[in-house]
């Protein structure tokens, strides 16, 4: 069966569930869970043979009931009618307490399909395919497939969508980095880890490995952080599927805040889009018992400014993650470049201690959750140094006049061709403006760093080609893009007044 044959197939059955009232996300948990179970039931079977341990059933204090039966595939798919129900129930919570990814997977599981006949439905559909001898590809292909249908399903709410960055834009960002065999890559808030595995894919795809590159693409590359446990867990799902690190191994996903403290990791690579959303803040119980958000500053000796907006701590941690000479692609909003006050002088120390070279503007209407206007910014770690290593900062304006929607006009790979191109990978000093005092429509043009530091609150918010649906009223994109963009608008502005409103409490 063809890999998008088994996506439509997993995710009709989907909507079957829907009618039963499990959303999109809980089916998918619900896959994740058993599609490990069957692979490790595979890997148990010749020819591999792993020797995978499972243990028995576990009483509610955690520990093995000395005759409880297996918790292991074999084991699930005997079962039928309330009994399936009652031992899936009771597998969930005794593999929730192991170590390792095992233990990552199954962390805070529940059973969501409480209907016997169609958790059956599932486990059979899952039964029907030999999971181990899909290609990598095909096998992270179908889980990728499933991760995107739900951030579009889930979009709009709080939901998938705002963990999701659309995979156009993340394989773009790669194909400019370009990482290296041996290196190592971090990303301080991976979501569903989509920048984890275009870089797999790209050192796959532009290099011949040998047999130590190879187990140190699998084993020793990626780093990460996600505090959500079921988002984390679709991540550890996905890598695996593309063949990174070991079922019976230790998870290269860490559950803490990423921003708490400097754990010492030290990586060449740091790719991440951040969540997006202004403040970090933790929920107190007050004196009358009623829940309460107060902001929270991250207050660390590593950090220029101590502040509670999230994207600016992911900066300056961001910075800290970096070896000397490592590089960061890093996704965020537009008030990163434009906020006074703390935003100021992150940006001040940035253009200072490392080479800010290169800022991706975004059009909006590329996220699943909308008001989201990102930019892309690309810099190098420095060593210590009295001059500002940034000597010049070249923008690619890529949201002037342009429109996408994330369901019909979707953004895909080539629209970003130019901008690869012209970002020139091979050499960051053969560069060449498209924009002239001639040619003011284009898109890509550098600013010395005289003339940022010269702007009002050292704004690296610029833009310069006219904006066309100011003045050509008969050439005005289709209804459901203007619709959009105003939505998009109204969200970004309502951000905005948002965090004034918190500023002025």
């Amino acid at each position: 069966m063809s890999d998008s044959a088994i996506i439509s197939k997993i995710w009709n059955l989907a909507g079957v569930l829907r009618d039963d009232g499990v959303g999109y996300g809980d089916y998918l948990e619900q896959i994740t869970y058993l599609l490990f179970l069957k692979m490790a039931d595979e890997l148990n079977k010749p020819p591999y043979s792993k020797g995978l341990k499972f243990p028995r059933l576990k009483d509610v204090e955690g520990n093995e009931i000395p005759d409880g039966e297996t918790c292991d595939w074999e084991t699930l798919s005997s079962k039928r009618g309330a009994e399936l129900e009652s031992f899936y129930s009771q597998l969930l919570r005794s593999l929730s307490t192991e170590k390792g990814m095992l233990g990552q997977i199954f962390t805070k599981s529940q059973n969501k399909i409480q209907d016997p006949s169609k958790l059956l439905k599932v486990i059979d559909l899952i039964d029907k395919e030999n999971w181990n001898l899909m290609g990598a590809d095909i096998k992270g292909k179908i889980y990728e497939g499933l991760l995107e249908k739900n951030a579009i399903d889930s979009s709009g709410s709080s939901g998938a969508g705002q963990y999701f960055t659309p995979r156009p834009l993340i394989q773009a960002i790669v194909a400019c980095v370009q990482p290296k065999p041996m290196k190592t890559i971090a990303d301080p808030a991976c979501g569903t880890g989509g920048f984890f595995l275009a870089a797999y894919d790209w050192i796959v795809e532009n290099n011949q490995l040998d047999r130590e590159e190879k187990e140190f693409l699998k084993n020793k590359t990626f780093y990460g952080n996600e505090i959500v446990a079921n988002t984390r867990r679709m991540c550890l799902m996905n890598m695996y599927l593309h063949n990174i690190g070991e079922i019976d191994g230790d998870t290269p996903i860490k559950s803490a805040d990423a921003l708490i403290s400097d754990d010492g990791l030290r990586v060449d690579y740091v790719l991440a889009n951040p969540p997006f959303g202004k403040k970090s803040s933790i929920t107190i119980t007050n004196e009358d018992g009623e829940a309460e958000k107060q902001d929270m500053s991250y207050n660390r000796q590593d950090f220029w400014e101590t502040t509670s907006n999230k994207q600016l701590n992911f900066v300056q941690h961001i910075k800290t993650m970096l070896k000397i000479n490592g590089e960061a692609a890093v996704v965020l909003p537009d008030n990163v470049l434009f906020e006074g006050g703390a935003g100021e002088e992150v940006r001040k120390q940035l253009l200072m201690t490392t080479e800010l070279h290169t800022i991706l503007r975004l059009p909006t209407g590329i996220f699943y959750a909308p008001g989201v206007k990102a930019n892309v910014l690309f810099f190098n770690n420095k060593p210590a140094s009295k001059e500002a290593w940034t000597k010049e900062v070249w923008f690619y304006d890529y949201r002037t006049n342009i429109h996408h929607t994330p369901k019909k006009r979707v953004m895909s790979r080539q629209h970003l061709d130019e901008f690869i191109q012209l970002y020139n990978p091979d050499n960051l000093n053969k560069r060449k403006e498209t924009w002239s005092v001639e040619n003011e429509e284009g898109r890509w043009r550098k600013y010395f760093y005289d003339e940022i530091i010269a702007r009002d609150k050292t704004s690296l918010d610029i833009f310069w080609i006219k904006d066309k649906s100011l003045t050509d009223l008969d050439n005005l994109p289709d209804p459901d893009i203007l619709a959009n963009e105003i939505i998009d608008n109204i969200e970004s502005g309502l951000e905005s007044f948002r965090a004034v409103a918190g500023i002025l409490v």
